[in-house]
């Protein structure tokens, strides 16, 4: 697709963290947390940017084998810890939010965060209202990039009275390889928020149809230049 081709949107799913919400501090905190309590060596904040992307069920049997459920339990106890009191919304998206609920157009969220993290986030900030679907890591049969996530945040948006169906007329709005993966997979536009990416390289394989370096030019692209909310 070429970005000049850009649908107006019919629905709009997004990615959560460091899409929606700036949790690499909480994110980099809980995973050095575990990593001292499994004598293992700790990450720098760009390492941790950089190596985590997939979720904990499909990452952790790779990083720690037979102790995963231990590193498990351990990042959870973390990052419960530190979470909510850390939780801050990415610059623009409260704004962004409330301009496609205000059209009309339904709204919802794609992680690999846990699903029960995801929606007392969502409910902290007072977003749950505008989304139809919070569809978190295993509440699905597999998470992203498998495509089951979609197929229930749409089953999610039909049974709230749209009819919707995968296509490019729906967006998924993501920071990482992982969600541009799923946005191909299942026939969505893919939307990339990032200031650098890496075309060349996380990018290779799953090229956005459109970048923009953080939610206000997104925002701004779609009311000003598309005038699509």
């Amino acid at each position: 697709m070429n970005s000049s081709d850009l649908p107006p949107p019919k629905a709009i799913l997004y990615d959560w963290d460091n899409t929606l919400v700036d949790t690499w501090p909480v994110i980099h905190g809980a995973m050095n947390g575990l990593f001292r309590k499994m004598e293992m060596p700790e990450w720098t904040l760009a390492e941790t940017r950089n190596r985590v992307r997939h979720s904990m069920r499909d990452s952790f049997p790779v990083m720690f084998g037979d102790r995963w459920e231990e590193a498990r339990d351990i990042f959870y106890a973390e990052f419960e810890a530190i979470h909510m009191q850390a939780l801050v919304a990415a610059p623009g998206a409260a704004s962004f939010l409330h301009a496609v609920h205000t059209k009309g157009i339904p709204q919802a969220v794609i992680s690999n965060k846990q699903g029960r993290f995801l929606r007392k986030e969502a409910a902290h900030l007072d977003w749950d209202v505008y989304f139809h679907a919070l569809v978190g890591a295993g509440d699905a049969a597999r998470d992203k990039p498998s495509p089951e996530p979609v197929s229930m945040a749409l089953q999610g948006l039909r049974d709230a009275g749209g009819d919707l169906q995968p296509g490019p007329d729906i967006y998924f709005i993501g920071d990482s390889g992982v969600d541009m993966q799923i946005a191909h997979a299942t026939g969505l536009t893919p939307i990339l928020i990032h200031a650098d990416p890496d075309l060349d390289g996380e990018y290779a394989d799953c090229r956005p149809a459109r970048i923009f370096g953080h939610l206000d030019a997104l925002h701004a692209f779609l009311a000003t230049d598309r005038s699509y909310i």
